[in-house]
C-alpha cells in the first residue's frame, strides 16, 4: 500500500488538490470532499501508469504541519 500526502486548497470556483510527492498529479472538485475523492482516483491512476511504464513509485517524503502564530493586537491599516 502506498501513502501520499494530499494538499487541498480553496479556489474561486471550488477546490483543487495535489500531492507534493507526485508532480503533475492533480484533481479538482466543487467541494473539499469531492476534490479529495477525485484526488484518490487520480493517485490510483497515476501510480498504475508509473508501474505500467516501468517507473519506480516514489516513497512519500512530504509532511505537513500548521504554524500557530498569534494575531497582532493592532492590525495594519
Amino acid at each position: 500500500m502506498y501513502k501520499f500526502l494530499i494538499v487541498v486548497e480553496k479556489t474561486k470556483t471550488g477546490y483543487s488538490a495535489y500531492s507534493p510527492d507526485l508532480p503533475g498529479c492533480v484533481a479538482t472538485g466543487k467541494t473539499k470532499e469531492q476534490a479529495e475523492s477525485n484526488m484518490y482516483e487520480a493517485i490510483e491512476m497515476h501510480v498504475a501508469g508509473m508501474i505500467e511504464d516501468g517507473m519506480q513509485v516514489p516513497e512519500s517524503k512530504a509532511s505537513s504541519a500548521y504554524a500557530l502564530v498569534p494575531k497582532p493586537v493592532k492590525q495594519p491599516a
